[in-house]
Formats: structure tokens, sequence, C-alpha cells
């Protein structure tokens, strides 16, 4: 326990540290008013619990400057990218969806089951920065198209798409548009207001909320079906006793971050990159340097093997991850990496660092320091090293 307080925690993309704010916003919910959200004709307590849930959802619409009316609360990011993906492909009147090569699972896999069943999936490449390739969308996109799923930012290294343009080219052609934005809500500013987006994936788990709640916006009109068959809750639109104080913690952690925090944030970001790309030579930093989402690193580190940087970081108190987080117990090389004209040794080089509220800058010069040692230790053992005359 001792030395968990202690970690440096730098894998924020997968989960963050829930914020003790938040979870006193949900207890309320857990001990008090703990019934199910019930119609205004039912007792006192069912109410309260509707009155909070619904003013979560007006929270998080708000952030996204949508209605409430069009936040749709789900367990998890991957459920609410499954609900828009399987939704508009049963509703819509064509077969063929569009995504791009680099999306994280919940898109990319669920993409994939559609394909099994019938469906025509265009995977859109992407440069050596992880920008899709603009024209190569617009080429794709056909009368039988029905939607476009392509990120906001990149879950592995952080490159942020142009959702703006993505959005208005599928708005001309009259095609739907869809954006995981698990790692930039609360992070970066999403305006449906005025970026023509139809269906958003947010979730408070990468933001210091609660895991086990998310939430899905679908633009009022969207046509899509539900995948959850059960009662009439979510509008209809996903069955199942709603998770109550998951959504109050989600709507508080939304309401915790500021503009400050995201600027520390993205400092520290920077200055981690500074130094390690200065400090240790051979090292490639995967994806732009600018239009990144703010708390993403992700750095090659040539002639090693990221799994052992990882687990050599992790003996010092530091915790990262090796490609993504669904990639680290997986023997294959990252999509993402590959995706970006890398190859399996850049790929499985990689080691990703994602900052949060809880990081500082005594820890940003700690892990320069101690990542500065790993590596040169490792290359002097690794059969990789680069071997000078």
């Amino acid at each position: 326990m001792d030395m968990q307080k202690d970690t440096i925690y730098l894998d924020n993309g997968a989960s963050t540290k829930t914020d003790k704010k938040v979870l006193e916003a949900m207890k309320p919910y857990m001990f008090e008013t703990y019934a199910v959200a019930t119609s205004d004709f039912a007792y006192t307590m069912g109410i309260e619990a509707k009155e909070a849930l619904n003013e979560a959802r007006e929270k998080i619409a708000k952030e996204l400057k949508g209605g409430s009316q069009e936040i749709i609360f789900t367990s998890c990011a991957t459920e609410s990218n499954n609900l828009a993906l399987k939704g508009v492909a049963e509703k819509g009147d064509g077969d063929h969806i569009v995504i791009s090569k680099i999306e994280d699972f919940p898109v990319l896999n669920t993409a994939k089951t559609l394909e099994k069943r019938g469906f025509d999936v265009t995977y859109l490449d992407v440069d050596e920065k992880g920008f899709v390739d603009i024209e190569q969308l617009k080429d794709s996109l056909k009368d039988e198209t029905v939607l476009v799923s392509i990120q906001h930012g990149n879950q592995e290294i952080g490159t942020l798409q142009d959702v703006e343009k993505i959005a208005k080219i599928c708005e001309e052609e009259d095609v739907l548009y869809h954006t995981d934005a698990t790692h930039t809500f609360g992070r970066l500013p999403i305006d449906v207001s005025k970026v023509p987006m139809d269906l958003v994936t947010v979730s408070p788990h990468t933001i210091h909320g609660p895991r086990g709640t998310a939430a899905l916006y679908i633009r009022e009109g969207t046509p899509i079906k539900k995948q959850m068959d059960g009662g009439f809750q979510e509008n209809n639109m996903r069955a199942g006793v709603e998770n109550i104080p998951g959504a109050v913690g989600f709507a508080e952690a939304v309401d915790l971050i500021d503009e400050e925090e995201n600027e520390r944030i993205r400092k520290m970001r920077d200055d981690l990159i500074k130094g390690i790309t200065s400090d240790i030579p051979d090292t490639v930093l995967n994806g732009p340097e600018k239009e990144r989402t703010p708390q993403n690193a992700n750095i090659t580190f040539q002639y090693v093997e990221g799994e052992s940087i990882t687990l050599h970081l992790d003996m010092r108190g530091i915790a990262v991850s090796t490609g993504s987080a669904c990639f680290s117990k997986s023997l294959e090389a990252s999509h993402v990496i590959l995706g970006i004209g890398g190859d399996h040794e850049r790929a499985h080089g990689s080691v990703r660092f994602t900052f949060g509220r809880f990081n500082n800058e005594e820890q940003v010069d700690k892990v320069i320091k101690d990542t500065s040692e790993v590596i040169e230790r490792l290359r002097e053992i690794s059969p990789l090293s680069k071997k000078e005359e």
C-alpha cells in the first residue's frame, strides 16, 4: 500500500484516480437517495433521484453545448461506441461505414463485427503523424454510406483530428458523423452547436470521474436503433436501471475541470517530451508536436522493448504503459504505430506517458531522470542495441 501511495502515476489515458470531491458528490445517491429515477407522480425519494439524474444530464450537455435530451447515459465508452455504430448501422438505409485505421478498439472491433454481418467498411489511412487522409475520406463516401466514425483524439499517440472539417464534409454529403471523444472531453472544447457532429462518445474515467458510467450524445433526429432491450429508460434508448451515483459523479468531474488545470497538464507533457528527447538519444516522438491531446506523450526508445521499460520504471515507482492500455497484455504490435508507418520494433519500443490532475512538475523531473537511467541500462544489455565502432 505504501508503494502505491508513492507511485508516480502516468497512465491517466487508461483511467484516472477518482477525485475525492467526485466521491463525496456520489455518496448521497448510494446511502440516502438510493431509489430508482421514477416519474413525477411517484414517491419523494424517486423524484429526487430523477432530479439528480436530469441535473447531471444537463451539466454534461452544457459542456458539449447540446441539449439535455440528447445525452444518453451508458455503462462505459465502449458501450457508447457500440450503440453509435451498431445503432446507426442497423437503422440506416445503407450498408457502408467509414472509420480510420487507428481508432480505439471499441470502434475498430465494432466495425469489424459489422463487417462480418455483411456491412462494407472502409478503413482510412493516416499519415506519419496520425492524421486522417481527408481526400481519401471524401473519395470513400457514397450513396450507401450511413456513418463516418473518426475519433477526436487518439488513445495512444494523442493525435487530434480536424473534426470540424470532417464533420462539415459529412454534413455536405448527408452522412452521419460520430466521434469518440473519450480522450478529449473536458480537456478540449467540443461544441456540437457549431460543429455538426451527430454522435459523440464521452466518459468520466479519463477526467477523475467514476468508472462504470459514460454517455453518448445523440443529436435530436438522428436515426438510431436501441441496442439493449428491456425498459424505457434513457429516452427509450438504453434499457436498465440508471446508474445515478455514476451520473452525478460524471457531472461533478466535469465541474471540477478548468482551463488552468488543462494548461498545467499540457506544460508537464511538453516538459517531459523536451526532457526525454533531449537527454536520451535515439528517441522518436510518436504523433504530432502540437496538434495532440494535452495529456499525452508517446515516445519510442530505440533498441529496447517497451515492456522492459515499463517493468523497470515500475520498480522505481513510476507507472506508464506500452502502447495503449488495452495492448499492455498483448504481444501484438500496436496497430496505431503500425498505422502511422512504424515497424514492429518501433511499436514494441513505444511508451505512453499520460498526465492528470494529481501529477506535478517535481514528478516530471524524476521521471525524466529515472527514464534516462533505465534506458541507458537496458541498452547496455539489449541485443537490439546499436553497436558503434
